[in-house]
């Protein structure tokens, strides 16, 4: 993972893929067998995309010769195939601006500071960014990234704290469950607090979330907040309104809001692509977008008889690779078989073709 601080010119790339979901990791894959150089961004701080997101270890059943595999198992195969090509991976970043150079190249800048000088851009953005959902507490973001967390923060941050984290879905309680259980860097405290008493997760998590709570080895409060202390800057209470419309006050040290994710698209949305229902335009030849080099597949995409399914994406990044490949060598590219290619072996670190 990369840091703002890392560059001070632009990276230049053949090919700048925006996303690191399943159509954004195979158009890697894609791009590499054609010996295209690449580099790959998500706002996101880890690859999947919505797959691991919304549905990390629910199963998945439609990947061809894959009976089934999980959001994680997809996004970590992926990787796994990707590695020979040794992926440039920029995660934590949002791409801002896209603009074209005189010379025909694309200029790609992020919020934290990174810019690419990309031939092409493949953009593989699924239904958008997904952008953690807020607590609104006036003054609250002050906070981010010290005491208050949208994402859970590394371990020691959070050793002999009073932790609160609010959230009813999955990802708060396995949190929680991850925080009261630890050997090490175990917090001083842990409390869940949800409007209600009833979550949106897996049954197990709740009912290994309850055993704890008997336990006593954590806390939950119902109830919503409505305000925080922070004397100099430094989080010290949140303020929480229960059922009945009584106020409690819960000493806090660090915040986890752990709401979930909303999808959104972001800058994309002002680079004057051709756009219908806040999808790309694309023709089915090249997975082209309106603007000659720049590219989309999976769910950011749209034409017609289009199925949002991952493995159309599969489809759509191949076929955008081999129009890009054909585009910058100005010639047809011949088609060759990862079965008995030498060069696709070669590309792939294969001495000799491998058998299941």
């Amino acid at each position: 993972m990369t840091s703002a601080k890392d560059f001070s010119s632009p990276i230049e790339t053949d090919v700048a893929i925006i996303g690191a979901g399943p159509a954004g990791l195979f158009s890697a894959f894609e791009l590499g067998l054609h010996e295209l150089s690449f580099h790959i961004i998500d706002a996101l701080p880890r690859i999947g995309g919505q797959p691991v997101e919304l549905y990390a270890d629910k199963p998945i059943y439609d990947i061809p010769g894959t009976p089934v595999c999980s959001g994680q198992q997809l996004a970590d195969g992926l990787m796994k195939q990707i590695a020979p090509f040794n992926p440039p991976l920029h995660l934590g970043h949002r791409v801002d601006e896209l603009q074209r150079q005189p010379d025909g190249r694309f200029l790609l800048s992020t919020q934290r500071g990174l810019r690419l000088l990309a031939k092409a851009v493949f953009i593989a953005a699924g239904v958008g960014a997904f952008e953690p959902k807020r607590l609104k507490l006036e003054g609250l973001n002050a906070l981010e990234d010290h005491h208050l967390f949208y994402r859970t923060p590394d371990a020691e941050h959070l050793a002999g704290q009073q932790v609160v984290i609010i959230g009813g879905e999955d990802s708060a309680l396995e949190q929680a469950i991850d925080l009261a259980t630890r050997e090490v860097n175990r917090p001083a405290s842990v409390t869940l607090v949800y409007r209600r008493d009833g979550f949106q997760a897996a049954p197990a998590t709740v009912e290994r979330f309850r055993s704890l709570l008997t336990e006593g080895k954590l806390s939950f409060v119902i109830g919503q907040a409505q305000g925080f202390d922070a004397p100099e800057g430094r989080l010290a209470a949140l303020h929480i309104l229960d059922v009945d419309g009584k106020p409690h006050t819960l000493t806090t040290d660090k915040l986890l809001v752990l709401q979930g994710f909303t999808p959104k698209l972001g800058p994309i949305a002002d680079w004057h692509l051709a756009m219908e229902r806040k999808q790309l335009v694309v023709d089915t030849e090249k997975f082209q977008t309106s603007e000659p080099g720049i590219f989309a597949m999976g769910d950011v995409n749209t034409y017609p008889g289009k199925r949002k399914l991952i493995l159309s994406g599969f489809h759509e990044a191949t076929l955008a690779a081999f129009a890009l490949a054909e585009q910058l060598a100005g010639a047809p590219v011949p088609l060759q078989y990862t079965t008995s290619s030498t060069l696709l072996h070669r590309l792939l670190g294969l001495s000799s073709p491998q058998t299941p």
